[in-house]
């Protein structure tokens, strides 16, 4: 590509969102580099200038929260960093060797250049849901699209070009499976396969890596028009469209769409969410809930519908039939059923799945019935030619005939009535008695406090720090150590650097008064354990909050697995498996106040000096959330290691922290994280799966991959981590259980598939 040195961006050059220079242009003016309007801040990317509301083509730190005016972009130092309004910085590129110039090319390809005008960075290399003539889609690369037109963040749909050759849309956050695709172009070539779209004819082209053979044509425009620009968008509908922008004398763009990939938008599979459908009125597609159930979020209507009746009960392996009825659509899915078999009659499926406990739905295609758990997926009304009825169980009252009458109780229904009264008189005497035995306890503990020496006292007393100190002893808050969700946290010294501690600054925290934050920081300053980092003390000053912990000199877990040069041996990852156990026991079953930590991953488990691991944040969610008991709208955690509960509205438990830490058990059993792209096996992408599958076929050799392990502790330790990741909540063990599981005091059980999604039984 020719470098027009006129337009050379040059060491030092600065942009700024709502100032002069707000962007870097190309020769021809019609592609610009710099800040766009995003929502009530502003973003980096790339446009089409001259474009209806300046086509975004890329967008720099996509995900991350937009930037205020205040904020600048800066070419300095051979690298492009973008300055926030706090004053971090962010690094957009950070090329080797430092880049002397930059260029907005008239490709729309942004160009960072050395000393001797070599390429060392560009855009192109990391497509964001768009390629531009000249651009390419490599192999093993994905387009993302954006969540919406305003908004450039990543969205629900990608597509992948995929190392066998083949070309695939999915919605995100699903493995390589045929069962998500719902659009491709069937090419598997089991070669090295590149997608591009050539600069001057806007064909979209599938060629050999090796050698730019063509293989396959995958589109071309309409009609050409002389110096017009092509662009194919993964839109945020996931439709796969070829643009192209004609330019008027006054450089304003005409575009047109010259191709899309699919006609029917309900055959996008995600287009609409769990437990709703995908229907065209006036040729629009639009999304419903399913018969009994309505959205979570009444704004997103392409969002998830929740049921809005109880289930009924289950009475020796099947429905009561007086609790439920049945309603038809006409309605198909694409999803996997869990129960697959030929019957004659429709009313046979219906009655089928009217007396299964673990059937919300069927589906009954001639000759075939299908029945499906919650959550339901890629579901749309079925067309003319295909004949296809939904069953959807629903609630009714039992209590009421149609005169109106009370209806006599079933004997099965007194039955269960008269169980549960005898069990919930049982559980209400054991409590009884704990109580009066923890009554006694605590008394016990209450003398023996009292004639502790003052020594003691001050060991427990959280010591209050001024905003000057910890500034001081941060050196400014100059010494990052790290950043999480609760904020960033800073190396600091005291005792003239003879003891070291680490200071957290609060970021996001509710408001609350300074009472409330001080009897919060009191709660966790009592919570004291050898597996939890400890408290040391505070600072409340006016909006600022922060907190000083103990200094953990070895990092974090996270480090230790997936950043170091050398594996952690099998030992020391056992070991550390059971500290975290231990931390989690105590904060569930053991200190004063049950706490549940929320957001248990490898980052918020640190290592002392004698490499003992430590919990970390633990208490700090009620900061963020003043409600533990219920998620509504507060999802809390780490996407990864959330457990499924917080997508829905049901209440939370002390089961969310044993989910997340059954995914920390198995990156641990297994070295990794738990989501890796770009594996050579597109089945090994999601560890829990591969994991599971790997365990059922008895191949645990796959997993440990030729590592020096006590086989029998291996597979009683990944046993463990997937009873912990089901996603029922009710079949998780609690924490207690699980350590004597992972001492080997107690037999581990053969758990059931975590997820319907891992393993599907026809």
């Amino acid at each position: 590509m020719a470098q027009p040195d006129a337009n050379m961006i040059g060491l030092g050059a600065t942009l700024y969102p709502s100032t002069q220079p707000t962007a870097w242009y190309s020769p021809s003016k019609r592609f610009a580099f710099g800040f766009f309007p995003e929502g009530s801040g502003f973003k980096v990317g790339i446009w089409i200038v001259g474009s209806a509301n300046n086509v975004t083509v890329w967008t720099a730190q996509r995900d991350d929260p937009a930037v205020l005016s205040s904020s600048n972009l800066g070419f300095i130092g051979g690298k492009l960093q973008l300055k926030d309004e706090q004053g971090q910085l962010h690094t957009i590129a950070d090329p080797s060797p430092p880049a002397s110039n930059a260029c907005m090319l008239d490709s729309g390809n942004f160009v960072l250049y050395d000393q001797y005008k070599n390429t060392v960075w560009q855009s192109f290399t990391f497509p964001a849901d768009t390629i531009l003539g000249g651009q390419e889609l490599d192999t093993g690369k994905e387009l993302i699209s954006s969540w919406s037109s305003t908004n450039h963040s990543s969205g629900r749909f990608r597509l992948k070009m995929q190392n066998d050759g083949n070309l695939v849309a999915y919605p995100v956050n699903t493995v390589d499976d045929s069962i998500d695709c719902y659009w491709t172009t069937g090419t598997v070539t089991n070669t090295e396969t590149e997608l591009k779209l050539t600069n001057f004819s806007g064909t979209l082209l599938l060629l050999n890596a090796s050698d730019s053979e063509e293989i396959e044509s995958v589109a071309s425009p309409l009609s050409r028009v002389n110096g017009s620009l092509y662009r194919a968008t993964l839109g945020y509908d996931g439709n796969f469209r070829l643009f192209s922008h004609s330019f008027d004398a006054e450089g304003k763009s005409n575009m047109s769409t010259e191709w899309e990939a699919i006609a029917d938008l309900c055959d996008v599979k995600g287009f609409c969410g769990y437990n709703s459908y995908c229907s065209r009125i006036n040729g629009e597609p639009k999304c419903f809930c399913m018969p009994g159930y309505s959205f979570i979020d009444l704004n997103e209507t392409s969002g998830d519908c929740e049921r809005n009746f109880t289930g009924s009960k289950c009475i020796l392996g099947k429905e009561d039939a007086s609790h439920i009825n049945m309603t038809s659509l006409n309605v198909g899915c694409d999803d996997r059923p869990y129960f697959l078999a030929p019957m004659r009659e429709k009313e046979d499926c219906n009655h089928s799945c009217l007396e299964d406990c673990d059937c919300d739905a069927a589906i009954y295609s001639e000759p075939t019935c299908s029945k499906y758990k919650l959550p339901l997926k890629y579901l749309k009304n079925t067309t003319s030619t295909v004949s296809s009825t939904a069953f959807f169980k629903l609630s009714i009252d039992i209590n009421r005939n149609q005169n109106g009458d009370t209806q006599k109780q079933p004997w099965s229904t007194i039955l269960a009535l008269s169980l549960s009264f005898v069990t919930y008189s049982c559980i209400i005497l054991a409590v009884f008695t704990i109580f009066i035995f923890k009554f006694h306890i605590m008394k016990y503990r209450k003398l023996l406090f009292e004639t502790k020496t003052t020594g003691l006292i001050k060991e427990f007393t959280l010591r209050t720090y001024t905003y000057n100190e910890l500034k001081k002893a941060t050196k400014g808050f100059n010494r990052e150590l790290g950043k999480g969700g609760f904020g960033a946290v800073h190396k600091g010294t005291f005792d003239k650097g003879r003891s070291f501690v680490a200071v957290k600054r609060l970021e996001k925290v509710v408001e609350e008064g300074e009472r409330e934050f001080r009897a919060e920081m009191r709660v966790i300053g009592k919570t004291r354990h050898r597996n939890l980092v400890r408290l040391l003390g505070y600072c409340i000053e006016g909006s600022k909050r922060l907190l000083v912990y103990e200094y953990m000199s070895n990092g974090s877990l996270s480090d230790l697995l997936f950043k170091g040069q050398w594996r952690p041996n099998w030992d020391d990852r056992v070991r550390i498996a059971l500290d975290v156990a231990r931390g989690i026991l105590y904060l569930h079953e053991e200190c004063e106040s049950a706490i549940i930590h929320c957001d248990i991953k490898p980052q918020n488990i640190l290592l002392d000096e004698s490499w003992r691991a430590k919990i970390s944040d633990f208490g700090l969610a009620k900061l963020l959330m003043p409600d533990q008991t219920r998620t509504n709208t507060h999802a809390r955690g780490t996407r990864g290691y959330m457990a499924p509960e917080w997508n829905k509205n049901i209440p939370i438990s002390v089961k969310v922290d044993i989910y997340s830490f059954g995914i920390v058990l198995l990156e641990m059993v297994c070295c990794r994280r738990n989501l890796e792209f770009n594996l050579l096996r597109p089945e090994e992408t999601l560890l829990s799966a591969w994991a599971y599958k790997c365990f059922e076929a008895k191949e645990l050799d796959k997993l440990i991959r030729g590592e020096e392990v006590d086989r029998r502790t291996f597979e009683r330790m990944l046993t463990v981590a997937l009873w912990c990741i089901q996603d029922e909540p009710a079949l998780r063990f609690p924490i207690r259980t699980v350590m004597m599981m992972l001492e080997g005091i107690i037999n581990v059980p053969i758990p059931p598939c975590p997820s319907d999604e891992f393993n599907v039984q026809y």
